[in-house]
């Protein structure tokens, strides 16, 4: 396969997942989901839209956020996991959690997938249960935790000090029972990343996929987009996203998580089109 045709499979064979915060504080749509009714507005939009997954979380992990008790996230997402699988048989929800209980309590409710956004490191059991539920599993890189991680971190290999600790983790799930194709790592971008710390891991896609499990890329409306592009509000990055989804659909990433599904779609239809050579003119 040449180089534009198989940068056209990948783009065509990525997979969407809609970001769905269910929050009053998230960094660029916290509260406006915060009702169950605009909440599943929301969800069906993604879906009409042509979202794959429905990334659910009650939780926000900004830099700097605070942590959120067991008891509130519940609140939060059991409802309205159990009202996107009503209403929308057939899309993967996942949910946003770094909480055991949460996970099991929202897979119990209808989730397929776990997003924990530690990889397993901040609840011990999180691997046993994503084995025990036969669930996808997303283990994503973290330095410190949301509320110190963007405190100086720092790094002498990026791409190849993530690389190890996800396949370390991504063993340790192995180990724990989940099989190895329910397992997607994630690098974690803007997670303990400087600004250009997140531009290494994007050129560098292949060092990732060499790790053998499916890939996800998590750029959306983060604050390295508006630190190179000069856009302050994280509402009004969605064109460069755009350009970022792009870029990680081409080089093999196998699923976006995103804020904007029907732009993002668009966006990559668009490059599709003028790749495809097959496309009349």
């Amino acid at each position: 396969m040449d180089g534009l045709s198989k940068i056209l499979d990948n783009i065509s064979s990525v997979r969407v997942m809609g970001v769905l915060n269910i929050t009053p504080d998230s960094f660029s749509d916290g509260g406006v989901n915060y009702r169950l009714s605009r909440a599943l507005r929301s969800a069906e939009e993604m879906v009409l839209c042509g979202a794959d997954i429905i990334d659910i979380g009650g939780e926000s992990t900004r830099p700097g956020a605070e942590p959120v008790p067991v008891e509130e996230e519940l609140k939060r997402v059991i409802p309205v996991v159990e009202a996107v699988r009503k209403n929308f048989p057939e899309v993967i929800i996942s949910i946003d959690t770094y909480k055991s209980a949460v996970a099991q309590r929202a897979l119990d409710s209808g989730a397929n997938w776990i997003n924990d956004i530690s990889g397993g490191t901040f609840s011990d059991d999180m691997f046993r249960v994503a084995a025990r539920n036969g669930a996808n599993i997303v283990i994503s890189h973290i330095k410190g935790t949301p509320r110190n991680m963007q405190k100086n971190p720092q790094y002498d290999d990026v791409v190849g000090e993530i690389c190890s600790w996800l396949k370390a983790r991504a063993r340790e799930a192995e180990g724990c029972g989940v099989s190895a194709d329910h397992i997607i790592v994630d690098p974690g971008i803007g997670f303990g990343k400087r600004y250009e710390d997140n531009i290494t891991i994007l050129r560098h896609i292949d060092d990732f996929k060499a790790l053998g499990y499916r890939l996800l890329i998590g750029t959306s409306r983060k604050s390295f987009i508006g630190h190179y592009t000069g856009e302050s509000d994280a509402s009004k990055r969605d064109p460069a996203s755009y350009v970022t989804f792009i870029w990680s659909a081409a080089m093999g990433a196998d699923i976006i998580r995103v804020h904007d599904v029907r732009g993002t779609i668009q966006a990559l239809r668009m490059a599709s089109v003028l790749i495809d050579e097959r496309v009349s003119l």
